[in-house]
């Protein structure tokens, strides 16, 4: 994944990837996997998307991670939240409500920072990545998740990680 590229296109507003609506199929869909009010979903590689802050408005805790520093910025300011920023090791941390976005390097993420995530939203990471770096990111899902987190999981039509976490978790 090429840093300077994406960062590039947030400072010129090249976003032509980010949905002004909600994702129809998360609305629909996500209900069925049954999570307790205030359980912790990841959404790697997060944006802004608008999906976060529907978790939220579910009863749900958000967990971003994102590169762009203007992606987690402009996600607030267009929430009307003021986050409270911090710096938690490699990653500069954005926090208001329910939503914290961690912004760094997604694969700088260890199992402990997602300890108590229960879930996994992937509305477009894995499609995002180049080819070649698909199986990484699944394998690092993998190596980070806590079993079981992989049963409650929403990917882009046609994409499951669920085999390949399974298999390393359980």
């Amino acid at each position: 994944m090429d840093e300077a590229f994406w960062q590039r296109r947030w400072a010129r507003n090249e976003i032509g990837f980010h949905l002004n609506e909600v994702n129809p199929y998360l609305r629909r869909h996500w209900p069925s996997l049954g999570l307790a009010p205030g359980a912790r979903v990841l959404v790697p590689l997060c944006g802004k998307s608008l999906d976060m802050a529907w978790l939220a408005d579910q009863g749900l805790a958000v967990l971003g991670v994102e590169l762009s520093e203007r992606a987690a910025e402009d996600f607030f300011a267009e929430h009307g939240l003021v986050p409270d920023v911090s710096v938690q090791g490699e990653f500069k941390v954005y926090r208001a409500g329910n939503v914290e976005i961690r912004c760094g390097d997604f694969f700088a993420m260890t199992p402990d920072d997602v300890a108590d995530c229960r879930a996994l939203y992937d509305r477009a990471a894995l499609i995002a990545l180049p080819s070649d770096m698909r199986q990484r990111y699944v394998n690092h899902l993998a190596s980070i998740l806590a079993p079981g987190a992989a049963d409650h999981i929403g990917l882009p039509a046609g994409a499951d990680v669920r085999p390949a976490v399974r298999g390393r978790r359980c």
